[in-house]
């Protein structure tokens, strides 16, 4: 359904956002298109769009802090009735606050944690709660190996006891964590459209075709998004999968001893590695350095979530020897400032993407066709005449 026609239809009830901090940024971009195509739009005349044009959508609400490190969730102004969507980036780093003098920078505990002050402000005089969180809180923690925390599910179950109704990310590291809250609505959308977008737009000579290019998945658990991708850009797929020691544990897993290659012939074929995060990097890289070995063209890094938690030295270094040849991750969390001063860099802005689903579910329409894009992949392919 088109803007315009959205327009038509009654609202759930008056739009408002919350960007925490953390996602302040994107928030302000979300909250400037949806003004934009309000204002541009002729609504219905009935009592239900009094509220409907607006410069602004975003509530304000603050999280201040006490000298000892705790704090509160504070709302300006009245939410009553309205159909509020909350967006936190948990990954952001780069807050901080004073903990009795001393300077501590916000941890993903942290972020959750003024998530639910915010929403305990709001103490049910909301119509509506959807929580919009595109790095899912704890979402590597998502099964039990053994004797161990279920922190995401736990976390799921907290929100939704606590009065959300639809929660939304992005390139959840397993979809079946929704598992938890089988009554509630959850939704983890892919950013294939937006990769093949970037990619389209910012290299010119790309030729996505099996003869000229292959998806690369550089574990078993990237396979599903590799496999999408591959099928709607036409191309073929291969995978790496990891040979792990099972004897020891180094920072919290089991370091990995090698990676093997499952695939067709990758030699004179660009490529393009697709995962959900890049951490540290170091599996990135290794899956680059075996498809060189292998004779691949060149080679692209997709990522939703840029984490880069060891810097981006190795990045800059495979750059350098000619490695990689771009990168890309999207803005859904924290991109420090040297990121995208890299000339490698490709920031893929899913701002709008956000403001679409949020101005559609606004309407109580369905956002089906957003969460499966390939009709607009094929678009976007004929249009740079990969078709």
């Amino acid at each position: 359904m088109s803007q315009k026609d959205l327009a038509q239809t009654i609202p759930y009830g008056d739009l408002g956002i919350i960007p925490l901090e953390s996602s302040r940024s994107i928030g302000e971009k979300v909250d400037a298109y949806i003004a934009r195509w309000r204002n541009e739009a002729t609504p219905g005349t009935s009592i239900h769009f009094n509220n409907y044009k607006k410069d602004s959508y975003i509530i304000d609400a603050v999280c201040p802090r006490f000298g000892s490190g705790e704090s509160k969730g504070i709302l300006n102004e009245s939410v009553r009735g309205k159909d509020i969507y909350l967006l936190v980036d948990v990954c952001n780093h780069s807050l901080s606050y004073k903990v009795c003098g001393q300077i501590n920078h916000m941890s993903p505990d942290d972020h959750y944690q003024d998530l639910k002050r915010m929403i305990a402000a709001i103490s049910g005089k909301a119509r509506r709660i959807t929580v919009i969180m595109p790095f899912l809180y704890e979402s590597r923690q998502h099964k039990r190996s053994s004797r161990e925390s279920l922190d995401c599910a736990l976390a799921l179950q907290e929100m939704t006891n606590m009065g959300v109704e639809n929660i939304i990310t992005f390139d959840a590291h397993d979809p079946r964590v929704q598992n938890a809250i089988p009554l509630k609505s959850f939704e983890t959308v892919q950013p294939t459209y937006q990769f093949i977008k970037a990619l389209l737009a910012n290299v010119s000579d790309i030729r996505m075709n099996a003869q000229n290019m292959m998806i690369i998945s550089p574990d078993e658990g990237a396979m599903g998004r590799a496999i999408y991708f591959a099928n709607v850009a036409g191309v073929d797929v291969g995978t790496f999968y990891k040979r792990r020691d099972y004897t020891k544990i180094v920072e919290g897993r089991n370091p990995i001893i090698a990676h093997e290659f499952l695939g067709a012939d990758v030699a004179g074929k660009d490529v393009v590695i697709i995962d959900d995060m890049i951490s540290s990097g170091e599996s990135m890289i290794d899956v680059a350095t075996e498809l060189k070995r292998r004779k691949a063209n060149r080679i692209f890094v997709a990522s939703t979530f840029g984490l880069f938690t060891n810097g981006l030295a190795k990045f800059d270094a495979a750059y350098e020897s000619g490695l990689i040849d771009r990168l890309m991750t999207t803005n859904l969390i924290y991109q420090p400032e040297e990121l995208l001063q890299r000339e490698y860099y490709i920031n893929v802005d899913m701002s709008k993407y956000i403001a679409l689903l949020i101005d559609t579910l606004n309407h109580d329409s369905s956002i089906s066709g957003y969460l499966d894009p390939a009709d607009r992949i094929e678009r976007i392919l004929k249009k740079y005449n990969q078709k």
